[in-house]
């Protein structure tokens, strides 16, 4: 399989529970006076529910592209405290979907993850899918079998029509956060990682589709190792969470971003 190396590189910055509204919206000023728009590069910030709304009316698109977080795969109904993909629709190009955090803190099922999938593709969302094997699952050999199961069942109510309009993101969850070098993963596991899932996508849609589909890395990603996992084969972006906080360090990986597409 010839993988499309060439494809646009996604850098996602996912704040998580971080700036109030005010802060978001200073952060997004300086972050645009900062960044110049690329047309192979894909920036994308994904701020706090709260802040979506008034950053989506400060925000130069042909720089940067809004994330959300999550979403309620409902469209509408009786769920106090959910945001649906629905009433995301038009303030976001993105939903980030099945962030381990979101699988472990608040119990996301594979059933949740799958529905999300189908209701941000729905509503002309691109879904950011993340999959990724726990320290125990991945000491004990078992990364295979969590992130099959996990990448085909986000996927199984997407059509061969709307596969290429998903992003994979594949995080080990046990290098999330992590100030230890021994514990980061290495440019060859992630090649293999991202290898077999390819592998997968080629089976179950056909190997012109998965060369099509861009598959993002994160895990303690920042400006000392972004150009490493960039250059990883079949790797397409980045999912950034604590770097994408500091505009200097986010600002970096952009324009690392840039000169790897060069």
């Amino acid at each position: 399989m010839c993988y499309n190396y060439r494809m646009k590189s996604y850098i996602v910055g996912n704040w998580k529970m971080n700036f109030s509204v005010g802060e978001s919206s200073v952060y997004l000023h300086k972050l645009q006076q900062k960044t110049r728009a690329y047309r192979s590069i894909e920036v994308v910030v994904a701020p706090s529910f709260t802040a979506l709304q008034p950053l989506s009316l400060q925000l130069d698109r042909k720089k940067i592209r809004l994330a959300a977080q999550a979403g309620n795969p409902h469209d509408f109904g009786a769920y106090t405290g959910g945001v649906s993909y629905t009433q995301l629709r038009g303030l976001v190009d993105y939903g980030i979907i099945g962030h381990s955090e979101r699988r472990q803190l608040f119990h996301e099922s594979d059933k949740d993850i799958r529905a999300s999938v189908a209701a941000a593709l729905r509503n002309q969302i691109t879904p950011i899918l993340c999959i990724g094997e726990t320290e125990t699952e991945h000491t004990f050999g078992e990364t295979e079998d969590v992130l099959r199961d996990q990448l085909l069942g986000g996927l199984s109510e997407v059509s061969t029509e709307d596969i290429t309009k998903v992003i994979i993101a594949y995080e080990p969850v046990w290098a999330i956060s992590t100030t230890t070098d021994s514990r980061l993963a290495s440019p060859d596991e992630i090649a293999r990682t991202v290898k077999f899932l390819r592998h997968i996508l080629s089976d179950t849609y056909s190997a012109s589709v998965a060369e099509e589909i861009p598959i993002l890395y994160g895990g303690s990603v920042n400006p000392s190792n972004a150009g490493a996992y960039l250059t990883v084969p079949g790797i397409n972006g980045l999912l950034i969470g604590g770097a994408s906080l500091i505009g200097d360090q986010f600002i970096d990986i952009i324009e690392t971003a840039k000169k790897v597409q060069s």
